[in-house]
C-alpha cells in the first residue's frame, strides 16, 4: 500500500513538473515559460491558418503548415464535364493510394510526437547477487535539452509535408501516365481514321489503273506502284490500329472504369498551380534536414533530466546531466558541420527553384512553337487540297495522267498527316507544362 502510494505521488510530481515546461523561442525545453494551447501567440496563429481557409481544403488551426496548405490550395487545370477530366477521375479513384497509406502513418508519428515532452514512465527488473529479482518504476522527466524534443516534433511535422508531397506528386503522374495513354490512343485512332480514307482513294486510283492496263493505255509497271502504294497504307493502318488497342487496353487496366467510348481533345484551363511540385519536395526536404541538423547538435550537447524510482529497491530522486556523444577533439567541427547543412538544404531550394522554372520556360515555348506550326499545316494542308482538285479537274478533262494526280493525292495526305501530328505534339506538350507545374490532379480532392 506505501508502495503504491509513493508510486502515484511520484508519477503526480512528474507530471506536475512536465505541465510546467514547454518550449522556448528558440526551441528549447524549459520549466521557465509556460505558453499553453490558449496562449495568445497559439490563437493568433490558429486565426491566420483559419483566414486562408476554403471550402475545399481546411487547415486545421494546430497543423497549419505553408506547404500542406499550398497542396490544399492548389487547382487543376483540367476541366470539368471533358474528357480529361473524366479519365481523371476515373483513374484517381482505381488507385492503390501507397502513397495516402505513408501519408497516415507519418500523421500517426507525428501525433505520437506532440507528446514527448510528457515523462516516460517503464518498469526496471534486475538480478541480484544473491539471486533475488528486484522490481522497480522508473520516471524519466526531461527539464532541459538544448531543444531536441522541438526538433523531433519538427522532423515528424516535416515528414508529413514529404508525405503529402509525395502524395500529390503520386496522383499528379498518374493522371499524366493515364493521358498520355489517352492522347496516343487517340492519335492513333485519328490516323488509322485518316489512313482508311487514303486507302479508299488508292484504291479508286489502283480500279483506274487496272482498267487502262487491261485496255492496254498504261503500263503494268504503274499499277504494281499502285499495289505498293496500297499496301504500305494497309500496314500502316494495321499498325495504328493495334498501337490504339494498346494503348486504350493499358489505360482500361488502370481505371476504374472502361474507357472505350470517351473521345476528343481539350479540358485544359490556362492556370498557374503557383510553385511547381519539386520546389515543394524541396522545402519539406529542408525542413527535414534543418530538423536533424537540431537534433544532431542536441546530441553533442549537455542537458539536464530528472530521474525517480519506486520499487523494491526504494524511492529514489536526482537530477542528471544527459548527453549523446562524449566531447571530442572533433566536436566543434562536428557542429560546424551540423551548421553548414542547414545552408545547403536552403540552397537546395533555391536550385529546385531554379530547374522547375527552366523546364517550365522551355515547355511553354515549347508548346507555343507546336501550336505554330499547327496553324502552319493547316493552311498548307488546304493548299494541297486546291491543288488536288485542280489536278482531278484536269484529269478528268483529259489534261493529267491517273500517276499525276496519285502523286499530287499523296503530297495532300502527307500534309493532313503532318496536321494531325503536330495537331497531337501540341496537346502532348500542353500536358507535359501542365504535369511540370503538378496542376493535373487538385490538392483537397487528393
Amino acid at each position: 500500500m506505501a508502495l503504491s502510494r509513493r508510486t502515484i505521488g511520484l508519477g503526480i510530481a512528474m507530471t506536475m513538473l512536465a505541465g510546467c515546461m514547454t518550449d522556448t523561442g528558440g526551441g528549447i525545453v524549459s520549466r521557465f515559460r509556460n505558453v499553453g494551447p490558449d496562449s495568445a501567440a497559439v490563437q493568433e496563429a490558429a486565426q491566420a491558418g483559419q483566414g486562408a481557409q476554403t471550402q475545399k481544403a481546411v487547415v486545421k488551426p494546430g497543423e497549419a503548415s505553408l506547404i500542406i496548405h499550398a497542396l490544399q490550395q492548389r487547382p487543376s487545370v483540367l476541366e470539368a464535364g471533358t474528357p480529361y477530366s473524366e479519365i481523371a477521375t476515373s483513374v484517381i479513384a482505381s488507385d492503390a493510394r501507397v502513397a495516402e497509406a505513408e501519408l497516415r502513418v507519418a500523421q500517426l508519428r507525428a501525433e505520437a510526437a506532440k507528446r514527448n515532452w510528457l515523462p516516460k514512465i517503464g518498469p526496471r527488473v534486475s538480478l541480484t547477487s544473491l539471486g533475488d529479482f528486484v522490481a522497480d518504476l522508473v520516471i524519466n522527466q526531461v527539464i532541459f535539452d538544448n531543444g531536441r524534443k522541438k526538433a523531433e516534433r519538427d522532423l515528424a511535422k516535416a515528414n508529413v509535408e514529404l508525405a503529402a508531397v509525395t502524395l500529390v506528386e503520386d496522383g499528379n503522374d498518374r493522371v499524366y501516365d493515364a493521358l498520355s495513354l489517352y492522347l496516343k490512343s487517340q492519335e492513333n485512332r485519328a490516323l488509322n481514321a485518316h489512313l482508311g480514307r487514303a486507302l479508299e482513294d488508292m484504291a479508286h486510283f489502283e480500279w483506274v489503273m487496272d482498267e487502262r492496263v487491261k485496255g492496254g493505255v498504261s503500263n503494268m509497271s504503274d499499277l504494281n506502284v499502285m499495289r505498293q502504294k496500297l499496301a504500305s497504307i494497309r500496314a500502316r493502318a494495321g499498325e495504328a490500329q493495334e498501337a490504339a488497342g494498346t494503348a486504350l487496353a493499358e489505360l482500361n487496366a488502370m481505371s476504374a472504369q472502361p474507357l472505350d467510348t470517351v473521345s476528343g481533345l481539350g479540358g485544359l484551363r490556362d492556370a498557374s498551380a503557383g510553385e511547381a511540385l519539386g520546389v515543394l519536395r524541396a522545402r519539406a526536404e529542408r525542413e527535414t534536414a534543418i530538423a536533424q541538423a537540431k537534433i544532431a547538435r542536441a546530441s553533442h550537447l549537455p542537458g539536464l533530466a530528472a530521474n525517480g524510482s519506486v520499487g523494491q529497491s526504494g524511492p529514489s530522486y536526482g537530477l542528471e546531466v544527459t548527453t549523446d556523444s562524449l566531447f571530442s577533439l572533433g566536436t566543434m567541427a562536428e557542429l560546424k558541420a551540423i551548421e553548414a547543412s542547414k545552408q545547403i538544404a536552403d540552397r537546395k531550394v533555391a536550385e529546385a527553384r531554379e530547374v522547375a522554372d527552366r523546364e517550365i520556360a522551355a515547355q511553354q515555348r515549347q508548346y507555343a512553337a507546336y501550336q505554330r506550326q499547327a496553324a502552319e499545316a493547316v493552311v498548307l494542308t488546304r493548299q494541297a487540297k486546291q491543288n488536288l482538285d485542280l489536278f482531278r479537274a484536269q484529269y478528268e478533262g483529259g489534261q493529267r495522267q491517273v500517276m499525276d494526280v496519285v502523286g499530287v493525292y499523296e503530297t495532300y495526305a502527307n500534309a493532313l498527316e503532318t496536321e494531325l501530328e503536330l495537331k497531337f505534339k501540341a496537346a502532348r506538350a500542353e500536358l507535359e507544362l501542365a504535369r511540370l507545374r503538378g496542376a493535373l490532379a487538385e490538392g483537397a480532392q487528393i
